[in-house]
């Protein structure tokens, strides 16, 4: 996976520079395009950085979630299987 050159609480920043300047002067100064400021104005719009670190432990929350529910998942069907069969 790509290592992200920015973390959300950096991006934040930048938008709330962005919201006190314009997205030009603030996109120069930080070194990113203008498009990215209108990504990330869309993706992280009126959250603040405390929202911003819940959403990513939620998000790695519910990625736990999905795997122990796929090994639940996988030893489920391998009793099925082992059940389905005649001894």
């Amino acid at each position: 996976m790509k290592k992200k050159r920015f973390t959300e609480e950096q991006i934040v920043g930048i938008l709330r520079a962005a919201e006190s300047s314009t997205i030009e002067h603030a996109a120069r100064q930080h070194g990113v395009s203008e498009q990215s400021i209108y990504r990330w104005k869309r993706q992280f719009g009126q959250m603040e950085v405390a929202d911003v670190r819940e959403l990513r432990q939620l998000r790695q929350e519910n990625v736990r979630l999905k795997k122990v529910l796929a090994e639940r998942d996988l030893e489920v069907e391998v009793m099925k299987e082992l059940q389905a069969k005649k001894w």
